[in-house]
């Protein structure tokens, strides 16, 4: 038994979590403690404590706390070494625990790590390889239903997935966890931003698997979705950006933000996607005061955290990995 908690954060998650859990009492290794949040789901969707195995344990919520502010709770809740996040819609490989552990000690100077998603049924096809920050503000998850040829050695990324993510618990609690302002969507790669700036890295492990369905809950297109991406993308940038990086940066993402809002009109999401860049606008003062908190504070120099970009277009376009060789200490 590991000192490790799984976080599982459910909403709208009855149909996929039975499978999650099956996975997980499948494990080479067995973590410590399973927590299980039912995150405020509505009535008729809630996940029901009796039909859970008697090794989870069960927290409800009847409010929906986000998927920021729901594993949070659930962080203050674990007391292991090492917390393990893990999306209701991911279902690990059976040794995904085990790889995680044995990364961590192959890279004891790291405290975050990512995990190899594969698309849940589509055979040979990629679901992400950890989080590409590109210079236009623009974060993607990389190799989003690209083939699995693509799939890299372990590397240094910029960012995590949450879906599948592990990290040190004191870390977590060092950021203060996910920013609840977020709700949902970018919140992972905000956490991971504010760990480089304070001096951290995030490794990719390649073994360390899940298969994963992905928007399970939400929609890739949904109103929901397409709100909580544009809004907190825009925070990600306000918040975390260096130095002269965010003046050189600042017209070029005004500039994308603006084509990408015309482009939403082909969705039909105009309306939500200005909605969304007014709300975030209407909340910068708070994004600005975060800002210098974070960069008072900041371990890496602007250039180091320029260097952690990507800033290739064609990589932007295709979703291409950029998983590097972690540099020395």
């Amino acid at each position: 038994m590991a000192d490790i908690a799984v976080l599982i954060v459910a909403y709208r998650s009855r149909d996929t979590l039975g499978q999650c859990l099956e996975t997980l009492a499948a494990q080479t290794v067995r973590p410590r403690r399973v927590l299980v949040l039912e995150n405020g789901s509505p009535e008729g969707e809630r996940i029901d404590a009796a039909t859970l195995p008697d090794w989870i344990e069960f927290i409800e919520s009847d409010e929906n706390l986000g998927f920021a502010g729901g594993n949070n709770r659930l962080a203050d809740l674990a007391d292991s070494e090492w917390l393990a996040l893990l999306n209701p819609d991911a279902f690990p490989r059976s040794d995904w625990l085990e790889q995680l552990l044995e990364g961590a000690a192959r890279y004891p100077q790291i405290d975050l790590f990512g995990s190899t998603q594969y698309a849940a049924g589509y055979s040979g096809q990629l679901d992400g390889v950890g989080d590409v920050y590109h210079a236009t503000g623009l974060a993607y998850r990389a190799g989003y239903g690209r083939s699995v040829d693509l799939l890299p050695p372990d590397g240094e990324v910029f960012a995590v997935c949450g879906a599948a993510t592990f990290v040190r618990r004191s870390l977590f609690a060092a950021l203060g966890g996910f920013d609840e302002r977020f709700f949902c969507y970018n919140e992972d790669v905000d956490l991971a931003y504010r760990a480089r700036l304070a001096g951290h890295r995030a490794m990719q492990l390649r073994d360390a698997a899940v298969d994963h369905l992905g928007y399970a809950s939400s929609g890739r297109r949904s109103e929901f979705a397409t709100y909580y991406g544009v809004r907190n993308r825009l925070w990600v940038f306000l918040k975390n950006t260096p130095g002269w990086l965010f003046w050189l940066l600042l017209p070029v993402h005004a500039a994308i933000t603006a084509l990408l809002w015309l482009s939403a009109a082909r969705f039909g999401q105009f309306t939500v996607f200005g909605r969304a860049l007014r709300d975030a606008l209407g909340r910068r003062g708070e994004m600005m005061q975060s800002r210098r908190e974070i960069q008072a504070n900041r371990v890496a120099t602007t250039w180091q955290m320029a260097q952690a970009m990507s800033w290739n277009p064609l990589r932007l376009l295709t979703r291409a990995p950029d998983v590097r060789p972690l540099a020395r200490d």
